[in-house]
């Protein structure tokens, strides 16, 4: 597999307000957030367009479950079914389904400390 993992798709955080601390990055750093929290965009080497997510999640979340993490990475990846199945091969957790949407495949693992892991196969497209 020439890839795994191609850059860094998200940070995803517990806040006890997110609509609060969405406004304070907007007035303070100058985020542009929406409903979602903050798309960063950037190019990669090839110069395509690229984005990364900031999210603040509330904190009774259950999104990052099984993981008891107040914080959750979403890792960009160039092909998510054949790095799962060469993750699950390694002995690597795997849980539940990759899910499809227009932006993209998701899929999730845990790793050694207990985290949950998000693996996104991009479609940056979708958010222009």
């Amino acid at each position: 597999m020439k890839n795994r993992v191609t850059g860094i798709g998200g940070l995803f955080f517990k806040t006890k307000d997110p609509n609060a601390t969405k406004e304070w990055y907007k007035k303070h750093l100058g985020f542009n957030t929406d409903q979602w929290g903050c798309t960063f965009w950037w190019r990669d080497e090839e110069g395509n367009k690229c984005s990364t997510q900031w999210s603040p999640f509330p904190q009774d979340t259950k999104y990052y479950k099984p993981s008891k993490k107040d914080f959750m990475f979403n890792y960009r990846v160039e092909n998510l079914v054949e790095l799962l199945k060469v993750l699950k091969k390694e002995g690597v957790e795997v849980i539940g389904e990759i899910q499809e949407f227009e932006y993209g495949k998701f899929g999730y693992i845990m790793d050694n400390d207990g985290n949950k892991i998000e693996l996104w196969e991009p479609v940056d497209s979708a958010f222009e």
